[in-house]
């Protein structure tokens, strides 16, 4: 945003808000745009899957509240996997991340086709007499918000454009259950179980029947924590002998260490706030920002972190009370090789056996792991936009979105295959994918209990014990590629333009060099011949291989602005970035110029 008046901003009417799966958080109502005249509405287009569509409700909750009578935040949920385009699930993670506004379900993505949106999540701002203002995509751009929110307020209150008063959000009943939308489970030494409570904020430890409840730990301690892992004895935290849980309490972008003997539980690792590019990334534990810890598992001495946030992995070493990053490079995407060169897209799940670490690297749909050498390797899955339900040999095998990951006792592992509802099995020794069990809802985590396991149903908040089938579940292979339709993009020179406009009164910090940031690169590689790599400029000339009719283009972009204010030492910054999954299609007489909107209007 420049310091033009929002009188000169460029005037686009909004297209309505269309969705074939109706309305969520509104009492039945259909809502059109007319309805909401004389309101700020920012719409958020996210999808459930997506962890930065999950910081982004965070990032809004704020806002939400203190503009409650001006603003109607409108969430349009636009599915990536086709679980997501199911009404029910959509119902389900409304609920399961506290959504307190109203939702649209779009499953055939018409509104996010309406309003030309490439990337999740995607914010747009509509003014009260129905024109879009803005648009960001990405994290960070809270204050962006929060400034043009007040701006938009103060100029139709002047106007008597402005309509004040409650919005149409409206709260579903709530279900009583003894979990909601449990995330992991561990089995205690004690034979009892430990189950992260997501929706409710809190552990609850179960009898070994999985189901009485012995008792609920956490009153204000945690914020949808998930994955626990159980230390050994002769750790610096369990001189006494082992026992204690490791939690990632994933909205806090922390890890808490719970004594069941006492009950009680500690921080020591993460500071509250959530990691960004340039932060440290190793030191002393409680002194380094986390980023949505998802998972965690105790694996040569330390505990691994599945740090969905920033799609890497690190550790926490407890004789030093230090954290570091242990593989990945915070870019999105399947990329094997050395630990630091990898590429993984939202961690989910670990499991631990002596000689590799299993990862359930959801947003590719894959099965990864981890070697004592510090290779990454891929067991299933091939990228971001494939998955499916198909067994056989590991190379066709497919996915969609897994969360959990167990090691069985014969060398193989259990796949919770969250969005195809199953549990998954694949075989180091043959390089087969079987599955084990369907008709699970939702499933993101197992435990195995002697000859059974017990698998995590999240959506049906409970737990269920399966007893290890000796032979395989027979279904019908479905292979899926994401609904997104390609951009068609002309042969030869394409101009990437990454559009940011710093919000009003802030400028590009260039106080210790480049504030912004821009990497290129593409799938398969061959389809950059130039302009791959990384830069400072938010423009690229790519040439694109004739040869080549189709594929992805991957872009990261970053842009640091700090408060204008030549009067302030100390000025408050902020740090804006997206990653951006490009589906493009090249054909005779498509575009030569393609933009990607990170925070502004493309003039």
């Amino acid at each position: 945003m420049n310091d033009d008046s929002v009188r000169a901003r460029v005037r686009v009417r909004a297209p309505e808000l269309i969705g074939k799966g109706g309305w969520l958080n509104t009492g039945g109502d259909d809502l059109t745009l007319t309805d909401l005249r004389g309101k700020i509405v920012l719409l958020d287009f996210w999808t459930f899957c997506c962890i930065n569509c999950l910081h982004v409700l965070d990032e809004l909750r704020e806002l939400e509240e203190k503009h409650r009578d001006t603003l109607v935040i409108i969430g349009v949920h636009s599915p990536k996997f086709v679980h997501e385009a199911e009404h029910q699930a959509v119902v389900d993670a409304v609920e399961r991340y506290e959504v307190h506004h109203p939702v649209l379900d779009d499953p055939e993505l018409a509104t996010w086709k309406q309003y030309a949106v490439r990337a999740w999540p995607t914010l747009v701002v509509i003014d009260p007499e129905g024109y879009v203002v803005a648009q960001h995509a990405g994290e960070g751009h809270a204050n962006a918000l929060r400034t043009l929110v007040e701006e938009l307020e103060a100029e139709h209150g002047a106007k008597g454009t402005l309509r004040r008063g409650d919005g149409p959000y409206v709260p579903p009943e709530p279900v009583a259950t003894d979990l909601r939308f449990p995330g992991k489970a561990v089995l205690l030494p004690s034979g009892n179980f430990l189950v992260s409570d997501t929706t409710r904020h809190q552990l609850v430890e179960l009898e070994p029947d999985g189901e009485t409840v012995v008792r609920r730990i956490g009153d204000g301690e945690f914020r949808e924590p998930q994955g626990l892992a159980v230390l050994p004895g002769g750790t610096s935290l369990t001189k006494s002998g082992g026992g204690k849980v490791v939690v990632a309490d994933t909205v806090h972008h922390a890890l808490r260490l719970f004594d069941p003997a006492t009950g009680t539980s500690e921080r020591i690792a993460g500071t509250g706030r959530q990691w960004w590019q340039g932060s440290p990334t190793s030191g002393p534990a409680l002194d380094v920002d986390l980023s949505s810890p998802w998972d965690v598992a105790w694996w040569q001495g330390k505990v691994w972190i599945a740090m969905a946030g920033v799609h890497q992995l690190w550790t926490y070493d407890p004789e030093s009370g230090t954290v570091e990053v242990a593989a990945g490079t915070t870019n999105e995407g399947l990329v094997d090789g050395p630990a630091g060169e990898a590429w993984f897209a939202q961690p989910s799940g670990l499991a631990a056996t002596e000689d590799r670490l299993w990862v359930a690297d959801s947003e590719t749909s894959a099965l990864r792991w981890v070697d004592p050498e510090g290779f990454v390797h891929t067991a299933v899955g091939t990228g971001l936009f494939d998955f499916g339900h198909r067994d056989g040999d590991a190379g066709q095998a497919l996915l969609q979105h897994p969360l959990g990951v167990t090691a069985l006792p014969d060398g193989s592992v259990a796949v919770s295959d969250t969005y195809n509802h199953a549990l998954r099995r694949f075989d180091p020794a043959s390089g087969e994918v079987t599955t084990l069990a369907t008709d699970l809802r939702e499933p993101s985590d197992a435990v195995v209990v002697g000859e059974d396991v017990v698998v995590v149903e999240s959506a049906r908040h409970r737990l269920t014990r399966l007893r290890l089938p000796e032979e395989a579940v027979q279904v019908e292979s479905v292979a899926h590629r994401t609904q997104r339709e390609a951009t068609e993009v002309a042969p030869g020179a394409l101009r990437l333009d990454v559009v940011f406009q710093a919000p009003k009164g802030q400028k590009l910090d260039e106080r210790y060099g480049p504030s912004t940031r821009l990497l290129v690169s593409s799938t398969p590689p061959e389809l950059l011949l130039t302009g791959e790599g990384t830069g400072t400029d938010l423009f690229r000339e790519l040439a694109l291989n004739p040869e080549l009719t189709e594929g992805v283009l991957h872009v990261s972009a970053m842009a640091a602005s700090c408060d204008d204010d030549p009067e302030n030492e100390y000025p408050a910054c902020h740090v804006h970035q997206q990653d951006w999954g490009v589906p493009v299609r090249v054909t005779e007489g498509g575009a030569a110029r393609l933009p990607l909107i990170l925070a502004g209007m493309d003039g």
